[in-house]
């Protein structure tokens, strides 16, 4: 038995006790990018599925919105607690769906564990009454409640297959909702074992559910059946269904695609530029929403920074294992390889200059890619504006930090940025970018991991935010109760209404 089967059978037993289906339905196999192996299979749900899981939902989500806050947040400190005491079985089975070595698959589970510890910590609080001011002081009392919408769907990408599974989740839930999430064909297992963490937490079963198959049949009776929909994926993808839930008049939030600049100016701390670069470019294979695909470097270090980024992305270590000391791993599959493969190759046939990488690397995985490092991009170039999600990066050279926030703004996209400079200089400037993260003199972690900020995308780069209290309340109806204390607010008896609108007028103008 390997690592991989081994996490499974620990984890799930077999994946068909994690979904709920109407009969018996056809099967679709779990390919691990690692060595293009069948690790697993599940049943690929059908409409009449996904709507007897709304069901089971619907009836599970009344009793727990009458549950407490803080007893539902006692099942989120508890499941951070079983993300550490998994945490090898985890891990295997993250980059064994994945791909993505070790020290990502660490990333990934630790930003589950972090999501679920904040707002088991802060969501009581942040859900209980407010009082407001009301319209009249000493006259009237405002107070504003925050109910669950119902159900939450849950679109998730493959990409970080348990973060974008259970992250989203775990605010909605925390909230007082059920949640029924579509996980994307290639990252299901992860799905089952986070609605396997959650009921050995406490969760009631019914309350979590996991509906595989492919998004085009499922998405539609999901998001009919639904109050709120959370998608993480393309822009693309997500303009459709932006659509879909406004029909239905539901709450969307959305995180897309991007084409993330990174900044070097000339006082920069350029070794760690070097190294934070390299680590946002290469994470996840470059599968990362918010990893790097363009660096804009000022023309006084071009000369310090590109050889020493170049040397450095030649000696990263791709590799297809468990080893911790493996730098980046296989792209997650043949469509993916093709992708980024069409983007390099239709550089280097317009005039694009290699250097570094520029080749796949089948003799390491069926879909391993090089650390591609790509100078003289122009615009008619295909990589130079589309997301590529690959360890691919184009670099330019600018005057100054004018020229430089100039052209990293001239995108469609906003969802990411980082700029390395002086940190006043940075919070400075970096407020200027049009993007809704930004990280000073790191790559993406500092950003990604302030949970108590709001993180999401401007522009095409999505709609909503994840993370702080936008995160959680957004997953909630609020509700308005104002109380008249002592009379109504209207003229009172013997006051003509043209007596009354003066003495408001000077009560609203003061």
């Amino acid at each position: 038995m390997t690592r991989l089967d081994d996490a499974i059978g620990t984890l799930l037993g077999t994946p068909d006790a994690w979904i709920t289906t109407r009969a018996e339905r056809p099967r679709a196999d779990v390919i691990s990018p690692l060595d293009g192996s069948t690790v697993s299979s599940y049943p690929i749900c059908e409409p009449e599925d996904v709507r007897h899981a709304l069901g089971l939902a619907r009836r599970a989500q009344a009793s727990w919105s009458a549950t407490p806050p803080r007893e539902r947040a006692a099942v989120l400190a508890r499941l951070a607690r079983h993300i550490w005491d998994w945490e090898k079985e985890l891990l295997d089975l993250i980059q064994g769906e994945n791909g993505k070595v070790r020290s990502h698959a660490f990333e990934e589970l630790s930003d589950v564990a972090t999501t679920a510890s904040h707002y088991a910590k802060h969501a009581p609080r942040l859900l209980g009454p407010e009082r407001v001011p009301g319209a009249v002081p000493l006259l009237s009392r405002t107070t504003v409640h925050h109910h669950p919408v119902g159900i939450v769907a849950v679109i998730s990408p493959w990409n970080y297959p348990l973060t974008l599974a259970i992250s989203d989740a775990v605010a909605a839930l925390a909230a007082g909702n059920a949640v029924v999430v579509k996980p994307d064909s290639n990252a299901v297992l992860c799905a089952l074992a986070a609605k396997a963490l959650l009921e050995r937490a406490g969760l009631p079963a019914d309350l979590f559910q996991v509906v595989p198959g492919p998004g085009s049949v499922l998405g539609p009776p999901l998001i009919e059946g639904s109050d709120y929909l959370m998608f993480t994926g393309s822009s693309a993808t997500g303009r459709i269904l932006a659509k879909q839930a406004g029909e239905q008049l539901i709450g969307f939030s959305a995180e897309l695609g991007g084409k993330n600049p990174l900044i070097v100016l000339a006082d920069a701390p350029m070794r760690r530029a070097v190294k934070g670069a390299v680590k946002a470019v290469i994470s996840n294979s470059g599968q990362l929403c918010i990893s790097t695909e363009r660096i804009y470097i000022e023309e006084t270090v071009w000369d310090r920074f590109v050889p020493a980024f170049v040397r450095a992305m030649r000696n990263v270590r791709v590799g297809a294992d468990y080893a911790w000391a493996t730098d980046m791993g296989p792209l997650i599959s043949a469509d993916q390889l093709a992708v980024v493969t069409e983007h390099v190759e239709d550089a280097r046939a317009k005039g694009a200059t290699v250097l570094a990488g520029g080749q796949a690397l089948p003799h390491i995985a069926p879909h391993a890619y090089a650390p591609t490092v790509l100078t003289d991009v122009t615009d008619n170039m295909i990589v130079a504006r589309s997301e590529t999600f690959g360890p691919v990066v184009s670099l330019y050279r600018v005057r100054d930090a004018e020229d430089a926030i100039a052209r990293a703004n001239d995108s469609e996209y906003g969802l990411k940025a980082s700029i390395w400079t002086k940190p006043s200089r940075g919070q400075k400037l970096g407020a200027r970018l049009e993007a809704g993260i930004v990280s000073v003199n790191d790559g993406y972690v500092v950003a990604w991991g302030s949970m108590h900020a709001p993180m999401g995308g401007m522009k095409a780069s999505g709609i909503g935010r994840r993370h702080g209290e936008q995160g959680l309340l957004k997953y909630t109806e609020p509700q308005t109760v104002a109380t008249s204390l002592i009379h109504p607010i209207q003229a009172p008896p013997l006051v003509g209404e043209r007596a009354w609108a003066r003495v408001m007028k000077a009560f609203v103008r003061r």
